[in-house]
């Protein structure tokens, strides 16, 4: 049986895929670029918009990180005024279990719920770090390995306030003792549709107990496999099928008028998003030090990574990926000496996220493939390029989809639940 396509529009910010030098960049936090994203999204039938959300602005060296974009509106506010200006698009926010309360959360997504007539969604994500706790009263007081049973008990207490509407709730466990009387009715959708992005053995299994959708890494055809059976195979012993998780990871896209041309512009595009200045901050927060000094068209340094625990580049998740920062500086010392890259190059090499690049019929073939073989349910597109990024992507592929019969060329419904066929 085939398959449909889901498709979602990132809205790029604090990342390292932005291009904020292109001619056509706009604003990270005008109105104007938010509508832009969510209208094309919402033309070209997608299934939802998807806002990120960061709790404190992340540190290198002891200073604000210069070469991110700094700040962001409040996720409610932003997706509150995207709802007066759309019509079907799902609304997708990401709020944090570890520093937030179960009602005001509920009451948020409840209204948003109401305001978007079934269109909210909520991304269940914790913090990690006692540095984003300092922004609020308890920070820091979570350990790590207990993140995820917070986020459960958080995502059961709301569950419970959405269902009961207008009235009296109660809800007792090891994190939280709340009683009293909801004040919203209960919602179009009933409960926001549930997404996760946690990658760890604790986020796969937090979302098939919990998820509606799973925000993935895993975009190639042998990694998204593995990750898609994984994740689909916890279900049945939470009583859930096959079909109750949508799999979705993120992409990147570059697109030509061949696939020669895509591929040229590609190399461009990534030269414009790891600047000099960008690989050596990249670089520092593997060897958790300061290698300013270093040219970035020259070799790596010749230092070795200090150990410990990594301060140098607070609140970036990037930390959490290099586990073992001496392994991870042997291996790129060997794909440097041989491949001749200097520090820029190898960042280049190493960060790549390009997922589909290639002409507009490419592309499309690259996606159904991807799906059809189950690598994934669809994808989370993140233009480089922001606002307009998603535009050739919309007029361009999304119609050979629609040609293959793989993607909708209209809504069958009115909510996300509808969307994305999860009751």
């Amino acid at each position: 049986m085939t398959k449909q396509i889901h498709l979602a529009a990132h809205f790029p910010g604090v990342n390292n895929t932005t291009v904020w030098s292109d001619p056509q960049a706009g604003s990270h936090i005008e109105f104007k670029s938010f509508v832009h994203l969510a209208q094309t999204a919402e033309r070209a039938k997608f299934d939802f918009f998807f806002l990120a959300e960061g709790l404190r602005l992340r540190e290198q060296g002891g200073e604000i990180y210069d070469l991110d974009v700094v700040g962001r509106p409040d996720t409610f506010t932003v997706l509150a005024a995207l709802a007066a200006v759309t019509s079907r698009l799902g609304l997708a926010g990401t709020i944090n279990s570890t520093f937030n309360e179960p009602y005001e959360v509920a009451r948020q997504f409840a209204s948003l719920d109401h305001l978007s007539d079934g269109r909210a969604a909520w991304n269940v994500v914790t913090s990690w770090d006692a540095f984003t706790g300092e922004n609020f009263r308890r920070g820091g007081f979570l350990a790590n390995e207990d993140r995820y049973t917070r986020a459960e008990s958080f995502l059961r207490a709301a569950w419970k306030l959405f269902d009961t509407g207008v009235g009296p709730f109660e809800h007792t466990d090891q994190h939280f003792d709340i009683s009293g009387t909801f004040g919203v009715p209960r919602s179009p959708q009933g409960r926001p549709v549930i997404l996760q992005a946690g990658d760890s053995e604790e986020g796969r299994e937090f979302a098939a107990a919990t998820a509606d959708a799973i925000f993935s890494r895993h975009g190639t055809l042998e990694a998204g496999q593995k990750f898609y059976r994984d994740v689909k195979g916890r279900l049945a012993k939470y009583g859930r099928t096959h079909d109750q998780l949508v799999v979705l990871p993120a992409a990147t896209f570059i697109l030509g008028d061949t696939d020669a041309d895509a591929q040229e512009k590609a190399a461009v595009v990534r030269r414009q998003q790891v600047s000099g200045a960008t690989a050596i901050r990249f670089l520092e927060q593997v060897w958790n030090r300061d290698l300013s000094g270093y040219d970035p068209d020259g070799p790596l340094p010749d230092v070795e990574p200090l150990s410990g625990e990594n301060t140098i580049a607070k609140g970036r998740a990037s930390v959490r990926m290099f586990k073992d920062p001496a392994e991870t500086v042997r291996e790129w010392r060997e794909k440097a000496a041989a491949k001749n890259l200097s520090i820029r190059d190898l960042v280049i090499d190493v960060s790549a996220r390009q997922t589909f690049i290639g002409s507009a019929d490419t592309v499309a073939t690259h996606i159904d493939d991807l799906v059809q073989q189950d690598a994934a349910d669809g994808f989370i597109l993140v233009p480089h390029v922001t606002p307009g990024g998603l535009d050739e992507f919309a007029d361009t592929v999304v119609p050979l989809l629609q040609e293959r019969g793989v993607f909708r060329s209209e809504y069958s419904g009115p909510t996300l639940r509808d969307h994305l066929g999860i009751r």
